[in-house]
């Protein structure tokens, strides 16, 4: 067991190996930042302009790929290719995505399953892990750039809402983009430690941080005391933001000046954009457009936005309600997001709350700073350390296909635990075998197993009705106890094992370091693996659809559904992913017609006959 140095007060592990950076990971923009003289700094581009990174991705014909400024100007020129707002879909399956589709302008296959969801660009298939670490891959390039040297460690923040499978994902991102992520830190969390909020007094403190961004909205409540952030209550929009104000402004010009919305699209929205942020310093705002004279003054501006404001402050209301306080009882409004410029954002806000703001860093930088600061604590710059263990490397269970899934990440904090829940991929199956490994790498093979059990007498069922949970209990002595049961029949297991036992510290940093180098064939291993399991699921569902649904198909309908079903079977015998994909959509675009149809008849057949009472 791996004894690891930590702040007292704030509780953080600290190692002494070289520089930690702080990155946040956004869904409109990224940000990296690290201490320089003792200060947390953004860094900014080449020119020294801007810290913001857009997080968009671009798909060129030839394959390169382009982030931030370079690829944003693709959006309407290219946006089947151009991927933005990742950060939505990280740790989602295509089931919490649906309706969503045409939010975005890129394609999501959508397969009706608990799968995570992929993306399409250029007849390739991304997961949001994949396409989030060419965000951070940029960023990492943009610190090196400025430090003259390799940066291989971050501390990366997340919104406090995020699960444990999206914090994974982020978690797995910097992996891939050759990054050791130490630390997992709450976005709200990082903006009160930009303000030094857990350093003011030593009085227990409750903050509310407003964050409103380019297209999302959170407000978070905590409660502080020597140094611990807890999380009260969340609430917010994730389809909320800057953008709104935009368009807003946007709708107006079209309304008063009969604009071509379609002819100027892009221009549009830049002016609308331009308008914006001018009136956070102006009353009144004129500019040309493509040979228009259009103006705006700030009253109007704050009449057309007055709507959005107001459901920002119905969120605020309803977490002070779920973390039953009063607007009076918030200590300190910490605000968050270049949106929260705007001059009503703030008078609305001081009002709601009772009491002045606090906007004194850069909204845009302010969790990045944030996120540097926590990054200073881990690296062991900071007084005050007392000795504190850790769990070294992430345990896990072995799923379908040899893949490793993590249940507790490495440099967790002990004693913790931590659950998920799984169900079966085979009618029927009454023993479940439980393996448990430790490692860091996607494929159990490369990782160490420390041992296995049986969950017996689980109850015949079809397959996916089962409702499997595994706990994982560390306790304060590094044993850890594994617990499996099946919810619906209430069948149990568990285990004892020592994780630690029989590895030295350099085995352990051997492991650590082949997972990053192995980062992007592992996951190349792991796409693979899942399409083949998608596509067992989706074979053995073809065939059921067709047995049970023969009196509405047509010989043409089931002749398809066949040929596609060879297709499929045979592309999961070979080693392209974006094939068995590919296929897997086709499949699901011809058929979901059927799938409507065939519900439709079971609806009208359950009725025949029956009478309606008014």
């Amino acid at each position: 067991m791996a004894r690891i140095p930590i702040n007292i007060k704030e509780g953080k592990v600290a190692t002494e190996e070289d520089l930690i950076v702080g990155i946040d990971l956004g869904t409109t923009n990224s940000l990296v930042a690290y201490i320089k003289d003792g200060k947390s700094v953004a860094v900014k581009d080449g020119k020294g302009k801007s810290s913001l990174v857009p997080s968009i991705i671009h798909f060129t014909p030839i394959g390169r790929i382009e982030v931030g400024d370079e690829a944003k100007e693709k959006l309407l020129s290219d946006p089947a290719n151009t991927i933005y707002s990742v950060k939505r879909l990280m740790g989602k399956s295509y089931k919490d995505v649906a309706g969503l589709e045409n939010y975005f302008g890129y394609k999501i296959i959508d397969d009706d399953t608990e799968s995570l969801v992929k993306i399409r660009a250029n007849d390739r298939f991304f997961t949001p892990i994949e396409l989030s670490a060419e965000i951070l891959k940029a960023l990492k390039v943009r610190v090196e750039g400025e430090l003259g040297r390799p940066v291989h460690r971050a501390v990366i923040t997340v919104p406090a809402y995020f699960n444990d499978a999206q914090r994974q994902a982020t978690r797995d991102a910097g992996k891939l983009a050759g990054l050791d992520v130490l630390r997992i830190v709450n976005e709200p969390t990082a903006a009160s430690l930009a303000y030094g909020l857990d350093k003011q007094n030593q009085e227990a403190q409750t903050i509310a941080v407003y964050d409103l961004g380019g297209g999302t909205f959170d407000i978070s409540i905590l409660h502080l005391h020597d140094g611990i952030f807890e999380v009260l209550s969340t609430n917010g929009d994730t389809f909320l933001g800057g953008d709104d104000f935009d368009r807003a402004i946007m709708d107006h010009w079209v309304a008063q000046y009969q604009l071509d919305p379609a002819e100027l699209s892009q221009a549009l929205r830049l002016k609308a954009e331009e308008a914006k942020k001018a009136l956070s310093t102006e009353d009144t705002f004129q500019s040309s457009l493509n040979g228009y004279q259009v103006s705006l003054d700030r009253a109007t501006f704050n009449a057309l936005i007055q709507k959005y404001v107001q459901k920002t402050l119905d969120s605020c209301r309803q977490a002070l309600k779920d973390a039953q306080l009063e607007p009076s009882q918030i200590d300190r409004v910490v605000m968050v997001g270049g949106t929260t410029r705007v001059p009503l954002i703030k008078s609305a806000v001081s009002a709601f709350f009772g009491k002045p703001v606090y906007d004194q860093l850069d909204p845009d930088e302010v969790v990045a700073l944030g996120a540097a600061i926590q990054a200073d604590v881990l690296a062991g710059n900071q007084k005050e350390v007392l000795l504190l263990d850790i769990t070294p490397l992430s345990l896990g269970i072995e799923t379908m296909g040899g893949l490793m899934d993590t249940i507790i990440p490495r440099n967790s904090k002990i004693p913790t635990k931590a659950g998920r829940q799984y169900t079966t991929s085979v009618d029927g199956q009454r023993n479940l075998k439980i393996a448990v490994y430790q490692g860091e790498r996607d494929l159990v093979e490369h990782n160490r197993k420390l041992g296995e059990f049986i969950l017996k007498g689980v109850p015949p069922m079809p397959a996916g009705l089962p409702k499997l949970e595994i706990q994982f209990i560390l306790n304060a002595d590094g044993i850890l106890k594994v617990k499996a049961r099946e919810l619906r029949s209430n069948v149990e297991q568990e285990i004892e094992i020592r994780p630690s036992y029989g590895l030295s510290e350099e085995e352990m940093a051997k492991m650590l370091l082949e997972s990053i180098q192995h980062a992007a064939e592992d996951m190349q291993v792991r796409g693979l693996l899942e399409a083949r399991n998608e596509a067992r699921n989706i074979l053995l569902s073809a065939d059921k659809f067709i047995r049970q649904n023969q009196e509405i198909l047509s010989e043409e309908e089931v002749r398809k559904i066949t040929e596609f079903r060879d297709r499929l079977q045979q592309a999961t015998k070979g080693e392209d992913k974006d094939l068995i994909n590919r296929i897997m959509e086709e499949i699901n675009d011809f058929t979901r017609p059927l799938a409507q149809r065939a519900m439709d008849f079971v609806i009208a057949e359950s009725l025949r006959g029956k009478k309606i009472n008014d």
